[in-house]
């Protein structure tokens, strides 16, 4: 068989209509594309041939794709897999992401989202450190949130995104600039708590030669190198008063001028920020400009702490794996059913970034397919004054304990509406609260 020039994206999808169309989109945007009727063409062919992407339906004439998947991992290697699902099957779709799978798409779906996705999963190794699947999760909130991200992609709004460090506030708005007509252009990333006060001007719009001590040449700042795409300030409450001026006449004025420069340049990218701090806080304490946070309130998005969507936790901890195993050359496929116990019962207070972190270190020691609890948190032992880890028992305590109890306070106390808000019956929720010395004043 001749070797590809272009990255090849193979479909296994059985109705003429869907297969065809998926081909003829994917041709348009300069993919080579098989494309496998039946689960057994599929298999037949995948034995002598690796696409750098499999787009597989669920459901096939002669297997579903759960079988499919299972029957084909050995010649797949580490090929990027992503299902298509009727909503029914959703929660296969998202065993199969246990397993190994890498992303999928529900009917009916927008074209230009399945492409960014094929997109990703075709450069996602030669993406900058960090950068998170095309999708945000698999949970209600973070789909929720990416629905959210998608309806205000082609409007030109400054956007805030606040969390806690660590829950993908920069992922979400690399998303949007995918999902946005502005994914051609630049997405320029500033990190804003890490550049010297003394440089930040300059880093941020430019200087001319001779500015300053050490100006030798021109410097494009970021303003400027954002062109027509998408400006991220990262911790956009760490800019100092002086900077927060010539932020807020960039926004109004849509103009900027170098350091050392006396003409002006239009500003035309989209300003996204994000902060985990208050800023609400820092107005008040006077270290945050009231008339800025209202100009880049205009859009207010909360990404909420990994702790408070568990079920994304999984999906995310195998994708990463996929990844890292890739990257290390390492044997890591997936979790121990321990492992993952103990991984959706941790509280995760540093979130993705911290889950990540783990995951990258787990997978470049590892000399087994499987990671085990040990290998995720090699540190529980020394949480204690005990030397010995945690049993599965007290971290599965302790989380039904700080869950029920958010449930409780959600709902004032009522037990009916916690009891359906978790998921369980009274029953089961009176037992478990019993069980874990929580109490309510409900009388119901």
């Amino acid at each position: 068989m001749p070797p590809l020039d272009r990255p090849c994206v193979a479909i296994v999808e059985d109705d003429p209509v869907m297969g065809g169309s998926l081909v003829q989109r994917l041709d348009l945007e300069g993919y080579q594309t098989r494309w496998w009727q039946t689960g057994a063409e599929a298999l037949d062919e995948l034995r002598g041939f690796r696409p750098d992407v499999l787009v597989c339906d669920i459901r096939l004439p002669d297997m579903n794709g759960e079988e499919l998947f299972q029957k084909g991992a050995p010649h797949l290697g580490t090929t990027p897999v992503l299902f298509i699902t009727a909503f029914a099957e959703i929660e296969q779709a998202v065993r199969l992401i246990r397993k190994g799978a890498d992303d999928y798409l529900s009917k009916p779906f927008d074209m230009k989202d399945f492409l960014a996705r094929i997109d990703y999963l075709v450069n996602r190794h030669s993406l900058p450190a960090g950068l998170a699947p095309t999708t945000l999760g698999v949970s209600e909130s973070m789909q929720r949130l990416e629905e959210l991200l998608r309806r205000i992609a082609d409007i030109e709004s400054t956007i805030l995104l606040t969390g806690e460090s660590g829950v993908g506030k920069e992922v979400a708005a690399r998303l949007l600039h995918r999902i946005s007509p502005l994914a051609k252009a630049p997405f320029i990333a500033v990190n804003c708590a890490a550049i010297p006060r003394d440089l930040m001007e300059s880093e941020l719009f430019g200087h001319e030669r001779g500015a300053f001590t050490g100006a030798h040449a021109r410097h494009e700042g970021y303003a400027e190198r954002a062109g027509g795409g998408i400006l991220f300030l990262d911790e956009v409450g760490d800019l100092p008063l002086s900077l927060q001026a010539k932020l807020l006449r960039l926004l109004q004025e849509r103009v900027f001028t170098r350091v050392g420069g006396e003409s002006t340049i239009e500003f035309s990218a989209r300003l996204i920020c994000s902060s985990n701090s208050d800023l609400e806080a820092l107005v008040a304490a006077g270290r945050f400009r009231q008339d800025l946070y209202y100009r880049i309130h205009v859009i207010p998005i909360v990404v909420p702490p990994l702790r408070d969507h568990p079920e994304d936790i999984l999906p995310l901890i195998h994708g990463f794996i996929a990844q890292f195993a890739e990257i290390f050359r390492r044997p890591a496929r997936g979790l121990t059913e321990t492992a993952e116990e103990t991984a959706i019962a941790y509280d995760w207070p540093g979130n993705v970034r911290e889950l990540r972190n783990r995951v990258e270190h787990a997978v470049a020691l590892a000399d087994e397919p499987r990671l085990g609890a040990q290998d995720l948190f090699p540190d529980a032992g020394h949480a204690s004054d005990s030397n010995e880890m945690p049993t599965l028992n007290e971290i599965r305590d302790l989380a039904e304990h700080r869950h029920i109890h958010k449930a409780l306070e959600r709902t004032g106390g009522q037990i009916i509406k916690t009891a359906e808000l978790l998921g369980i019956s009274r029953t089961t929720l009176w037992t478990k609260m019993n069980r874990l010395g929580l109490s309510s004043n409900d009388e119901d």
